[in-house]
């Protein structure tokens, strides 16, 4: 079973299981640098952290930006992919956000496109690159 539960950076316990996601998807797995991962927003941004079964397996984060709600940092352990772990975030940080009625975005991996297609979102605008991996922007259209 897939549960979610969300948190701020004071929780140090929940924070250690969703550093520790991010450093293996992200750092190792897809060589970003510690640099361009761990940034100044954590303090600010609502963190979640997936458990399937009582186990982290994965994380994402969300934010107030002066565009709106910035979802971010969607990252799933390779052994629990393909297992509704990523929509499960998708769909509980949506749950969470739209009640703030503001433009809800996100920068998504061209892999991970079809993901946030299915929860509501559209691309927009130009391919670009953010640690070196090709991106979209995506907005929330609805689903």
């Amino acid at each position: 079973m897939i549960t979610t539960v969300s948190f701020n950076i004071s929780d140090k316990a929940k924070a250690e299981h969703a550093f520790t996601i991010r450093r293996i998807v992200f750092v190792e797995e897809q060589m970003v640098s510690r640099e361009e991962e761990y940034d100044s927003f954590e303090e600010i941004a609502t963190h979640y952290l997936a458990l399937v079964d009582d186990v982290p397996g994965g994380t994402a984060r969300w934010r107030v930006t002066d565009n709106g709600v910035k979802l971010e940092r969607f990252a799933v352990l390779p052994s629990f992919r393909n297992q509704g772990v990523g929509a499960t975030l998708v769909n509980t940080v949506l749950k969470d956000v739209l009640p703030l009625q503001k433009k809800i975005y996100l920068h998504s991996q061209v892999s991970a496109m079809n993901l946030y297609a299915k929860a509501g979102f559209v691309p927009e605008g130009e391919l670009f690159y953010e640690a070196n991996i090709p991106h979209y922007k995506m907005v929330y259209k609805g689903a």
